[in-house]
C-alpha cells in the first residue's frame, strides 16, 4: 500500500491533485481543506489512503495524517462511502468535523449531501470516543464563519466552484444557483469558501 507521495505538484484542482514522483504522474482525490493546504505549491507530500476497487485503483490524498485519520474513520461507519467521507471533509474542516461529533451536532452532519439524521447520528454514535483531536466549542462557530483571506477574480472563482461541484456529482442548475446566491452576498470569496457554502445549501 502506498503511505505517502512526495513530489511536483502537476495540477490541482478542488477535487483533484495530480502528483508527478519518479516521472509517473498520479491522480489524487482530494478533499477542500488539502486543496486549500496546496494552492500556490509547487512540490508537496501529501498523505494516501489506497481503495482497490475491482474496476479501479482509487488514491485519496490528505495534507495531514490526522484529516487521512478522519477519513478513515468516517468511511469505518456503515452508510459512509468514500465519496461521502470526502464531501464530508470538504464541508467541514478536521478541527471543526471533530467538534461536531464530539458536541453530537448531528443536524450539522445532515447537512451534507448524502447524510440522512440516521447516518449522522450513527458516525457520532460510533465515532465520538474515538475522535482525538484537541477540539472546543468555540471552533464550530469561527470555522463556519471563517472567509479566506486570498480573494479571486468573481467570475474565475465561481466557474471553478461549479466544475468542483459538478465534479463532486451535483446537478448543472441548482449548482449554477447556489453558486450565484452565495457570490451576489460576498463577490470576493475564494473559491473554497464558495464551494463549502455550496455544499451546505445543495
Amino acid at each position: 500500500m502506498i503511505e505517502y507521495l512526495k513530489g511536483a505538484i502537476v495540477d490541482l484542482t478542488p477535487t483533484n491533485l495530480v502528483i508527478e514522483c519518479a516521472g509517473v504522474g498520479y491522480d489524487v482525490n482530494v478533499s477542500l481543506t488539502t486543496y486549500s493546504a496546496y494552492q500556490g505549491k509547487k512540490e508537496g507530500l501529501i498523505w494516501i489512503t489506497q481503495l482497490i476497487r475491482e474496476d479501479a485503483h482509487l488514491l485519496y490524498g490528505f495534507s495531514t495524517k490526522e484529516e487521512r485519520t478522519l477519513f478513515g474513520q468516517l468511511t469505518s461507519v456503515s452508510g459512509v462511502g468514500p465519496t461521502t467521507a470526502r464531501l464530508i471533509l470538504s464541508s467541514y474542516a478536521p478541527q471543526e468535523l471533530a467538534a461536531l461529533i464530539t458536541t453530537g451536532q448531528a443536524d450539522a452532519l445532515k447537512a451534507v449531501k448524502g447524510i440522512g439524521l440516521k447516518t449522522a447520528q450513527r458516525i457520532i454514535v460510533d465515532l465520538k470516543g474515538k475522535i482525538q483531536l484537541e477540539t472546543s466549542s468555540d471552533e464550530i462557530l469561527s470555522a463556519r464563519t471563517a472567509v479566506g483571506d486570498a480573494a479571486l477574480n468573481t467570475i474565475a472563482s465561481g466557474e471553478e466552484a461549479i466544475s468542483a461541484l459538478k465534479m463532486l456529482g451535483f446537478a448543472d442548475p441548482a449548482i449554477r444557483k447556489a453558486v450565484k446566491s452565495i457570490l451576489s452576498e460576498d463577490s470576493s470569496l475564494a473559491v473554497e469558501d464558495i464551494i463549502k457554502r455550496a455544499l451546505r445549501m445543495l
